[in-house]
C-alpha cells in the first residue's frame, strides 16, 4: 500500500490516446487509488483542476495532435495558483529528453514517468511523492492558508539547514521575497541556488525578474538575453522579455517576444491572451484573432479567460465588416456577465460591444449614448488604464462626422491627464485610439504638461521650498488622479518632513487618494498580468474568479 489514505485520494488521468488513458486509470486504482477521473485534453483537465480538488494528476507530456503540452499546463497552474500546493502531478512521456529528465529532478515535488510503466513503479512514486508532501507539510500548510511570511520562514530553514528537499524550499523562498517586494533578498538566493545549478534557466530569470523589480531593466535584459541565447526555446524567458520590452516601449519587439512564448506553448491560454492583445493595438489584425480565438477554443470558462478578449475580436470583426461576428462576441460577453453580474468592469466591456453592434446597425445615436455612458465614468475610481483604453478605441470607432469634438476632446484630455504617467502609457493610449492624430496629438500635450508639473515641482523642492511642491504636485493630483504626481507629493513630504510643517498630513492626503482610486496598474496596451511572473513556483493555494 502506497500510504493508508491513498483510499481517500482523488486522482485525475490527463491523456489525448483513449487505450494510454484507460490503463493509466486503471493502475491509479490498483495501486489502491480511491476515485479515478479522466480527461482527454488539456483544455478540459484545466477547467477540472480549477474547480475540484485533487490530489493526484498523472499526465501525459505530449499531446501532438492538439499541439499542447502537459508541461504547459503545469506551469501555467502553478504560476496562476490555480493548483493546490498538496497536488501531487506526475507527467508521462514516450520520449524522455535529458532536459526534461533534469527538470523533473530539479522540481523535487513531481517526477517523470517513461512509457511504458508498470503499476508498481507508478505505486513507487506516488509513495515517495506523498512522502515529501507529508516532509514539507509545514511549508505547504502556511501556503495553502495564505501565510506568506510563515512559509518563507519554514522555506528558508529548511534551506539553510539543508534538510531534504532544500533546494525546492530555496525556490520557493525565493520567489516568497519577490511577493513580499524583498527583491534584493531574492536575487541573491536565486544566485545562491543557479551556482548550486548552473543549468537551471529558472535561477537565471529569477535574479533578472528581481532586476526587474528593483528598476533595473537592463540588467534584468541581459539576464534573459543570456538564458535565450542558451535556450532560444525558453517560452518563460520569451515572455519575461516581452514584458520587460513593453516597459521600455519596444511594443514591436514585445509582440515578437509574446508570440514566441504564445506559440511555443500553444495550450497556455494567457500567453495567447497577451500576444493577441498587444498584436491588437499593433494593428495586426491577422495574428490577434489567431491568437485571442485560440483562447476562447481553450475555454472560456478558465478563471484564466479574460472578457477583454471578447471585446478586442468584436473590434476587430468590426473593422472587417463583421456583423455576425460582432453579434457572436454580444452574445458570449452576455452569458460571460451573467456570471458576475455585478461587475463595473464588465459592463463597461459589455458598453464598448454594445456601441459596436449599433455602429454596424445604423444606430450611431444609440452608440453616442452607450458612449458618453462610459465618459461618465473616466474620473470614478474604479475607472483603470484598461477602461482608459477600450473607452478610446470604442470612441475612435465612432464615424467623425457623428463624435461631437469638443466633447470627444474633453473626455479625451481627462484620460490622458490621469493616466499619463510615462511615456509607455501614453503610447498605449495613442494605440488604443488607432493612432488617430487629434487623439495623438491630446495625450502627447497631457504626458508633456504632466511631466512639466513633475520637474517644475522638483526645481521648486531644489530651490529651497520642498512645502510648496508637495503643495502643489498634491492639488493637482487631487484633481486629475495622476498617480505619478500623488506618488511624488508623498515622497516630497516624507523626505522633507523636517522642513514641512503639515507633511504628515500632506503624505497621508496622497497615499489615501493613491488607495481609492489610483489602483497599482496590472496592465499595460490592454495585456492583463496576473501578477505572477514567468518561471514561478506556486506561491497559495487556489483563488477564486475575478
Amino acid at each position: 500500500m502506497i500510504d493508508r489514505d491513498i483510499h481517500r485520494a482523488r486522482a485525475l488521468v490527463v491523456e489525448s490516446n483513449a487505450n494510454l488513458r484507460a490503463l493509466a486509470a486503471a493502475q491509479l486504482r490498483e495501486a489502491g487509488v480511491g476515485q479515478v477521473q479522466e480527461s482527454a485534453r488539456t483544455c478540459d483537465a484545466r477547467l477540472l483542476l480549477e474547480h475540484e480538488p485533487f490530489d493526484i494528476v498523472v499526465c501525459n507530456r505530449e499531446f501532438e495532435e492538439a499541439g499542447e503540452s502537459g508541461q504547459d499546463l503545469l506551469d501555467e497552474l502553478r504560476r496562476e495558483h490555480l493548483l493546490s500546493p498538496a497536488t501531487v502531478f506526475l507527467m508521462t512521456t514516450s520520449r524522455p529528453l535529458y532536459h526534461e529528465v533534469v527538470e523533473a529532478a530539479e522540481s523535487t515535488l513531481d517526477g517523470l514517468l517513461v512509457r511504458p510503466y508498470s503499476t508498481a513503479l507508478l505505486a513507487e512514486r506516488l509513495a515517495e511523492a506523498r512522502r515529501r508532501k507529508r516532509e514539507l507539510g509545514r511549508v505547504l500548510r502556511a501556503l495553502h492558508a495564505g501565510q506568506t511570511e510563515l512559509a518563507l520562514i519554514h522555506a528558508v530553514k529548511r534551506f539553510q539547514e539543508r534538510r531534504p528537499y532544500w533546494n525546492w524550499c530555496g525556490r520557493l523562498a525565493a520567489e516568497l521575497m519577490l511577493t513580499l517586494q524583498r527583491p534584493g533578498d531574492a536575487e541573491h538566493l536565486f544566485l545562491k541556488l543557479g551556482q548550486a545549478s548552473p543549468a537551471a534557466a529558472w535561477a537565471r530569470l529569477g535574479q533578472a525578474r528581481s532586476r526587474l523589480a528593483q528598476g533595473d531593466a537592463t540588467a534584468a535584459r541581459d539576464h534573459v538575453a543570456a538564458v535565450l541565447a542558451a535556450d532560444p526555446e525558453s517560452a518563460d524567458a520569451h515572455d519575461l522579455m516581452g514584458r520587460i520590452l513593453i516597459d521600455q516601449c519596444d511594443f514591436e519587439g514585445a509582440l515578437a517576444e509574446y508570440g514566441s512564448a504564445a506559440d511555443l506553448t500553444p495550450g497556455c491560454l494567457l500567453r495567447s491572451q497577451h500576444a493577441g492583445a498587444l498584436a491588437f493595438y499593433l494593428d495586426q489584425r491577422e495574428d490577434a484573432l489567431r491568437w485571442l480565438e485560440r483562447t476562447l477554443e481553450l475555454g472560456v470558462q478558465s478563471k484564466l479567460f479574460d472578457a477583454l478578449s471578447l471585446l478586442l475580436i468584436a473590434m476587430m470583426r468590426f473593422d472587417l465588416g463583421d456583423a455576425d461576428g460582432v453579434g457572436s462576441m454580444a452574445h458570449q460577453m452576455d452569458r460571460y456577465r451573467q456570471r458576475f453580474p455585478e461587475s463595473r468592469r464588465l459592463g463597461r466591456l459589455d458598453r464598448c460591444v454594445a456601441t459596436l453592434a449599433a455602429l454596424l446597425a445604423g444606430n450611431s445615436e444609440h452608440a453616442l449614448a452607450e458612449l458618453r455612458a462610459l465618459a461618465t465614468q473616466a474620473m470614478d475610481d474604479d475607472f483603470d488604464l484598461e477602461a482608459a483604453s477600450m473607452t478610446l478605441a470604442a470612441w475612435a470607432r465612432m464615424p467623425a462626422r457623428a463624435r461631437p469634438p469638443a466633447e470627444f476632446e474633453a473626455l479625451v484630455e481627462r484620460m490622458a491627464l490621469r493616466f499619463c504617467t510615462s511615456r509607455a502609457v501614453a503610447e498605449a493610449l495613442i494605440a488604443a485610439g488607432r493612432r488617430e492624430e487629434a487623439i495623438a496629438a491630446v495625450v502627447r500635450r497631457c504626458q508633456h504638461h504632466v511631466s512639466s508639473i513633475a520637474e517644475q515641482a522638483l526645481d521648486a523642492s531644489l530651490r529651497g521650498d520642498p512645502g510648496a511642491a508637495a503643495h502643489q504636485l498634491l492639488e493637482i493630483g487631487e484633481t486629475t488622479l495622476n498617480a505619478r504626481l500623488l506618488e511624488m507629493s508623498g515622497v516630497l513630504a516624507r523626505r522633507h518632513e523636517s522642513r514641512i510643517g503639515e507633511a504628515q498630513a500632506l503624505a497621508e492626503r496622497s497615499a489615501a487618494t493613491l488607495r481609492r482610486s489610483c489602483k497599482a496598474p496590472n496592465h499595460i496596451a490592454g495585456i492583463q498580468r496576473s501578477g505572477r511572473s514567468p518561471g514561478g513556483l506556486q506561491l497559495r493555494g487556489r483563488r477564486s474568479a475575478p
